[in-house]
């Protein structure tokens, strides 16, 4: 099985720590307070899991995910992700997590944001699209009814490869969008990004399974001018 690294282990993190350790992968958990601050929630997610600093989850990561406040960003470690696989879940809402000054200036744009910081790494868009308390609720087995698609977007097809086959483990479908520039496509503010929310809901209704057919006509639908 996979040995997965996060840096950050707050809600999203810790819905996906518990996905992998639930399809029998290990994982490390870090995060900006340090490893004593999350002892306990290792110690929940039992043997499979430890704590330790970002720079020791990055490292020891066959796969790092990477779920902070994307003003954040720089505090992940640029050496130790050199020619990792790194897992992107970020999303860009100022108004919420704080301004990215280097966003707002108009030099990149968000999605892009962690593969210039981390330029020897294969960063691959992935579950950024899923509210955290949706992410248990919708993980369905290989080939069961209301299995649901999550987009993804890399330019190495070989850790997009390795990236579909965790999340496989983890109970989704991977819908390949393309390059990671195409991860604009669901984006904030794209159909896309609701694509697992009722709309009648929203985030307090459970999560709604979408096919990857159902993604593609989100996607579609995309405004990018």
């Amino acid at each position: 099985m996979t040995t997965i690294g996060f840096i950050g282990s707050g809600r999203i993190g810790g819905a996906l720590a518990q996905l992998a350790v639930a399809a029998g992968h290990d994982v490390v958990l870090s995060n900006s307070r340090g490893p004593d601050s999350l002892r306990e929630a290792a110690a929940r997610l039992g043997s499979r899991a430890r704590a330790a600093t970002t720079t020791e989850a990055a490292g020891a990561g066959d796969v790092v995910v990477v779920t902070i406040p994307i003003r954040a960003y720089r505090q992940v470690p640029v050496e130790a992700l050199h020619g990792r696989v790194v897992i992107d879940t970020l999303n860009y809402d100022p108004a919420r997590q704080g301004v990215v000054p280097e966003i707002e200036a108009g030099g990149i744009p968000p999605y892009l944001l962690l593969q210039a910081h981390l330029r020897d790494a294969y960063v691959v868009k992935a579950f950024s699209t899923v509210f955290f308390r949706h992410l248990p609720q919708l993980a369905r087995p290989s080939g069961a009814p209301g299995r649901s698609a999550v987009p993804i977007a890399g330019d190495s097809a070989t850790a997009k490869a390795a990236v579909a086959v965790l999340i496989d483990s983890l109970g989704f479908d991977a819908y390949d969008v393309g390059p990671l520039a195409e991860s604009r496509r669901f984006a904030p503010g794209t159909p896309a990004q609701l694509a697992h929310l009722d709309p009648d809901g929203m985030f307090a209704a459970p999560g709604r399974p979408a096919s990857a057919a159902d993604l593609a006509a989100l996607l579609e639908k995309a405004d990018l001018s």
